[in-house]
């Protein structure tokens, strides 16, 4: 461990070895102080956060990936489907300001192309000062598969539309052996790489996941956060990396009920230590919670991303964290952890500090 906490203290970049070594041997409170040391380098004692909308537009999905509580068939119970309509009333309604809408459903077999470009260009129209992070990758290459068109030609008539940038969801664990198991008919890694580096060829900025805590091994992770920080080192368009804690109840795939709390944080700051080249490092408080949120705040993270205000798919697994949050609750959950709020938009630029 004194050889990996020397390499970053001198800024060198960690190996797949070094990796391996933190998830196999890395004591949790050595890994807080090293993750802790490269965040406050890179963003000092800030933490920031959106004022956000989250809309799932479909839980209708003809992957129904193993994994996942929130997907349906058609016609199954609880099935839904939201018209652009419907959409837009959802984000016009209540009185919250919000910068950000979050947009991700999914993979319904009966939408045609011109919804989801409807679905854009009538939000922008309604909501014209509001960022449209919309449709992750998976999400675009059935969008490309609906209109006949490469992805590249995909992401441009969404653009136009009013896409603003992509979340970083369905990248799981890039693993084949991983992805055979839990989403066998899902967009493959290598695919879900292309994607992304089509997106930020053409200007839009992404962010990347990873979801752990079901069948993956630390190797298969190690590997994954490697390819994120390649394609990083090629394209610079990630934003930001969210490691996300698999919710096993009511899914097909099952297994035990929640990460534990030492998992988390040490997800969270291995990818603070490997993705040398990511500016930021998201703790998803709807997956982890409120508490370990916080304190994940010292453990690499430095941002806890924002209101939410409407979350369905981690709730469907089973999380009793609330659906929302204000934009003061945010504030008091990161003053009382030491740490400075910084409100920010998607694209990282400042919006206000306390």
């Amino acid at each position: 461990m004194s050889l990996i906490a020397s390499k970053v203290g001198s800024g060198q970049r960690l190996s797949r070895e070094d990796c391996l070594h933190l998830y196999h041997h890395g004591d949790i409170l050595d890994l807080g102080r090293l993750a802790n040391l490269v965040r406050e380098r890179k963003n000092g004692n800030r933490t920031y956060f959106i004022v956000n909308r989250h809309i799932n537009y479909t839980n209708i999905c003809g992957n129904r990936c193993r994994f996942c509580a929130f997907s349906r068939s058609p016609g199954e119970e609880g099935a839904y489907a939201l018209s652009v309509a419907e959409i837009v009333e959802r984000a016009t309604s209540g009185n919250l300001r919000f910068t950000e809408l979050h947009i991700v459903g999914g993979l319904h077999p009966d939408l045609p192309f011109s919804y989801y470009v409807n679905m854009l260009s009538a939000l922008k129209a309604a909501l014209p000062h509001v960022h449209l992070q919309a449709f992750t990758a998976v999400e675009i290459a059935h969008c490309a598969q609906l209109a006949g068109l490469p992805i590249r030609d995909t992401l441009l008539r969404l653009r136009e539309a009013g896409l603003g940038s992509l979340p970083g969801g369905g990248a799981e664990v890039f693993s084949p052996r991983v992805r055979e198991l839990v989403c066998p008919v899902k967009l493959s890694g290598d695919e879900w790489l292309s994607v992304m580096r089509e997106a930020h060829t053409l200007g839009l900025r992404s962010n990347a996941t990873m979801l752990y805590g079901h069948v993956e091994t630390p190797e298969e992770k190690a590997d994954h956060l490697l390819r994120l920080r390649d394609l990083q080192d090629e394209t610079g368009g990630f934003m930001a990396y969210i490691p996300l804690a698999y919710h096993s109840e009511n899914t097909e795939l099952g297994g035990r009920p929640s990460t534990t709390g030492i998992e988390d944080l040490r997800e969270v700051a291995i990818g603070r230590l490997m993705l040398d080249n990511f500016d930021h490092v998201k703790s998803f408080w709807i997956m982890q919670g409120l508490k370990l949120a916080q304190v994940s705040l010292s453990f690499g993270a430095d941002d806890l991303d924002g209101t939410v205000v409407e979350e369905r798919i981690t709730h469907a697994a089973g999380a009793t964290t609330p659906q929302a949050l204000t934009r003061d609750g945010i504030c008091h959950l990161i003053r009382e952890a030491g740490r400075v709020p910084v409100e920010r938009d998607t694209l990282y630029a400042i919006v206000g500090a306390e």
